[in-house]
This record gives C-alpha cells, sequence and structure tokens, in this order.
C-alpha cells in the first residue's frame, strides 16, 4: 500500500499528568504515516484522488490543541480514531506522538507513543427463531450500522433454515453480514454479545433456542485461539446456514486456514461434486 508521511509536525498542546503541563502546555512532534492508494492520484496528477497532506496537518493540530489528555497514549489513540472517521480512503495509519520536553528530571531528548491502526473486514453470521425473529434481525442490523466505528457494507438475503444441534425447536432466519470496523476483535465480540443481550438472548441450553444469535466469523486473516474468542469460527465449514449466506455476499472469500473458498466449502458439505 501506498504512504503518505508527515514528519515532525510541531503542535503546542496541553497534554500530561502534572497540572504544569495541562494549564502551561508544551511542544509536541508528530509523526504520520497515512496508507492508501496513490495511484489514481499520480495518474491524473488531481489532489482531490488523493489525501491532502496539509488537511491532515491541520486536522492533527486542531485535535490536540481542541483536547486535553493525561497520557500521549490516550492523545494518540484518540488522534487515529478521528483521522480514520474522516479522511476519505485512508486505509490505515502510523502515528508518532513524541514529547520533547518530557518532565522526568533526567536528560534525554525525547518521549514517545507509536501505534498502527487501520480499517478490519470482518464477517458476522446473524440468526433467530424465537419471538419476531425478522424484528430482532433488523434491529440488531440498525444498531451495528449506527455503530460508529461499523460500516455495513453487505447484507445478504434471509433465509428460513431448520434448527442446527439436534435440540427441538423453531426453524431460525440466518443471514451474514459484511463489515469494516475499526473496533479490535474482542471489541467487536463485545459489541455482539451486547446486542445479544439487548435483545434478552439467554444462554441456557446449548444450541437450543434464541432471540438473536450474532457470531464473528471472520476478522481480517487472523487466526485466533482464545478463551473468549476464536476465529475463523470453527463451525464455518459444518454450517449450512453460514455458508449459504456468505456464498451470496463473498462466493470466493478463502477460509484463512483451509484454503478454501466458501462456495468450494458449501458444495463440499452439500455432496456437490
Amino acid at each position: 500500500m501506498d504512504k503518505i508521511k508527515i514528519v515532525d509536525l510541531e503542535v503546542f498542546a496541553n497534554h500530561g499528568v502534572f497540572e504544569e503541563e495541562q494549564k502551561l502546555g508544551q511542544k509536541f512532534l508528530v509523526d504520520a504515516v497515512l496508507y492508501t492508494s496513490t495511484r489514481v492520484a499520480g495518474k491524473k496528477d488531481n489532489l482531490e484522488e488523493s489525501i491532502n497532506y496539509g488537511d491532515i496537518a491541520a486536522r492533527i493540530t486542531k485535535f490536540l490543541q481542541e483536547n486535553t489528555f493525561q497520557l500521549i497514549e490516550a492523545a494518540a489513540e484518540k488522534l487515529a480514531e478521528d483521522l480514520l472517521l474522516y479522511t476519505k480512503g485512508l486505509e490505515q495509519l502510523t502515528l508518532e506522538i513524541k514529547k520533547p520536553w518530557a518532565p522526568v528530571g533526567l536528560p534525554l531528548k525525547t518521549v514517545s507513543v507509536e501505534i498502527t491502526r487501520g480499517w478490519h473486514e470482518a464477517y458476522i453470521a446473524f440468526g433467530s427463531n424465537m419471538g419476531d425473529k425478522m424484528g430482532y434481525i433488523q434491529q440488531a442490523i440498525d444498531r451495528i450500522r449506527m455503530h460508529p466505528h461499523i460500516c455495513v457494507e453487505k447484507v445478504s438475503s434471509i433465509i428460513e433454515t431448520q434448527p442446527y444441534g439436534g435440540v427441538e425447536q423453531d426453524v431460525f432466519l440466518n443471514g451474514c453480514l459484511k463489515i469494516k470496523t475499526i473496533l479490535e476483535p474482542l471489541e467487536l465480540l463485545d459489541f455482539m454479545q451486547q446486542l445479544e443481550r439487548e435483545a434478552h438472548r439467554e444462554r441456557v441450553v446449548h444450541w437450543g433456542p434464541r432471540t438473536l444469535d450474532l457470531d464473528v466469523l471472520f476478522y481480517d486473516k487472523q487466526v485466533i485461539e482464545s478463551e473468549r474468542l476464536n476465529l475463523p469460527h470453527p463451525e464455518i465449514p459444518k454450517r449450512t446456514f453460514v455458508l449459504k449466506p456468505m456464498v451470496e455476499i463473498a462466493p470466493y472469500y478463502r477460509h484463512p486456514v483451509t484454503g478454501q473458498t466458501m462456495k468450494e466449502l458449501l458444495d463440499l458439505l452439500e455432496g456437490i461434486h
């Protein structure tokens, strides 16, 4: 990916743990590496097709001067979030905030915090088989659309499917979403579980009936095995009700572990050769 760089932007602002730092202020230096595609702008020689680094430098300055943080870690995190949400075409950025006048009482040139943040591609499976099924699903999709750190790119058709797991219960409505998000995997999981709680989801019977089920299927191409989250979702190759909507919105998306496309996984599950 192409890069646009801003190096040692000087900003006088009021960040620090000590009261004097927040009242009197001090100099900060900011480096920003903006990851984007410059090809169209380069071929057309048109600034509107690129990211205006003058505009970004002005926004960094304004943000750091209008907000006050005790930690430069917090300043960097909030500034990265602001730039990602504001800047069209910005896929990822690396920010370094340097504090050359750090009050540590020792000779040093500067202290700094550097972070890299960006947009991530994720897929979410949704389902319901209790009460107002369509209502629960639509409300969840609407809430996901409203989240400031999530952009819903595709929504599959909603299909009716038979229950999975051997528990006698009503038929399900199922589907999948493709999203872009700046949330980290566990933050995304937390939000999905919050929506389930809002729909009065109760985890009583494994694979039992539920008002709302939201599963994180994929997050970029990451493979995660933890107590709270396993990615890709381990049940994907066994679930027709996940693979059918995935084939609709991303037929050639490859499973990062098996290497098979969604269509290949569905054909294999349905015995199509």
